[in-house]
């Protein structure tokens, strides 16, 4: 007997539901992993990011901001960490508040690579693929300093990074995260592994679009073993020149990205996430044939902030099954509402973006009940 075609699903809308593998999003509005670094030294989360998130459930997924897997690889002041059972509590509180909202809520693991000092990471080693340096500087707790040239990781120190990985994942599985996405872009480790201009190794880690690649397939796959497949989403940004990884080279892109997502497709992942100034353009398309699963895009800081209009035109014209958005949900944690109903939105205060307190974090306003 056939299927009964008046029941096909309808051409999705923003604020239809969709699933991500095992996550359910009531609509395709995804909260990107913004830094706010209010987790003060301990990197544990408090009452304030607790409340910061649960303001902001009634999104279709929240991705935490960046979060640190082991000490060393804390890249910001006041970032938080998940390599602790202490830290491990303080975000089962965020996943409950949000939860309690009915949200759905994914935690970010992220190992900030050479993108870090000793005067942030409690003076411990910086590892990288390579010993090269980020020629800029960094904010530490004793003001602006150059970023350090790193040591170059051993092959035993890749393996502890990937066991880092799926350690995290298992800690934020088990405090009731719904999901964790591994941070493989915006010039972090992942990504330096994945660049040219970044890893200049010899061995099995370095050289042929392949071998830069095998660093990201373990961890995905590591961390994929240790949680299911259909909780694991993982973030990319092919030429997004953050961090000094420069991937200017096309065709080099494209052998790299496509050479990684052949070896993740036969996971089963439950997302992938792209940023990218052209979402539906030919690379993150065919990036996306390759990988043969859902996707979800940000145009990040590009085009300026993400727009009612943009996200509707990116769901409706099926570049995408749901549209990660930054700035518009720092300001307005009721976006979704404010977005169905036409309502102005609250403007984001960038000044305050980074910082200890309240203020341009919990204090922005909500839509007026009657």
């Amino acid at each position: 007997m056939t299927a009964d075609m008046s029941e096909a699903s309808p051409v999705p809308s923003l604020f239809s539901p969709v699933s991500l593998g095992k996550i359910e999003l009531a609509n395709r509005v995804v909260m990107a992993p913004v830094t706010r670094v209010r987790a003060g030294s301990s990197g544990i989360p408090g009452d304030l990011m607790v409340e910061y998130y649960r303001q902001r459930a009634s999104v279709g997924m929240i991705i935490t901001e960046g979060t640190y897997p082991d000490h060393a690889s804390q890249g910001y002041v006041g970032e938080p960490g998940i390599a602790t059972d202490e830290q491990a509590a303080g975000w089962q509180r965020v996943f409950e508040a949000v939860h309690a909202e009915g949200g759905s809520i994914v935690l970010q693991i992220m190992h900030a690579g050479r993108g870090t000092h000793p005067d942030i990471n409690g003076g411990r080693r910086i590892l990288a693929p390579s010993a090269i340096a980020i020629d800029n500087k960094t904010f530490t707790e004793k003001g602006e300093q150059p970023y350090p040239v790193p040591e170059a990781m051993t092959t035993t120190e890749i393996r502890a990074a990937v066991a880092d990985f799926a350690a995290a994942a298992r800690r934020a599985i088990e405090a009731g995260a719904d999901g964790v996405e591994i941070h493989g872009a915006n010039g972090y480790l992942l990504q330096e592994f994945l660049s040219p201009a970044a890893n200049q190794r010899t061995d099995e880690f370095g050289g042929s679009p392949q071998n830069r690649a095998r660093f990201v397939v373990e961890v995905v796959t590591a961390v994929a073993q240790a949680v299911g497949a259909e909780r694991v989403g993982l973030r990319i940004s092919p030429e997004v020149d953050l961090g000094d990884v420069f991937e200017t080279d096309r065709d080099d892109v494209l052998a790299t990205y496509g050479t990684l997502l052949d070896q993740l497709r036969p996971l089963g992942l439950a997302y992938l996430s792209v940023l990218h100034i052209e979402p539906g353009g030919d690379l993150v398309q065919e990036l996306r044939r390759r990988f043969d699963g859902k996707l979800i895009v940000n145009s990040g800081p590009f085009g300026g902030q993400t727009t009612r209009e943009e996200a509707h035109q990116q769901i409706e014209a099926g570049h995408a099954d749901a549209v990660v958005v930054g700035r518009a949900l720092i300001a307005n944690p009721d976006l979704v509402e404010r977005w169905q109903g036409g309502h102005p939105e609250n403007e984001p205060r960038p000044e305050l973006f980074y910082g200890p307190g309240a203020e341009g974090y919990t204090d922005y306003p909500f839509l007026q009940t009657a």
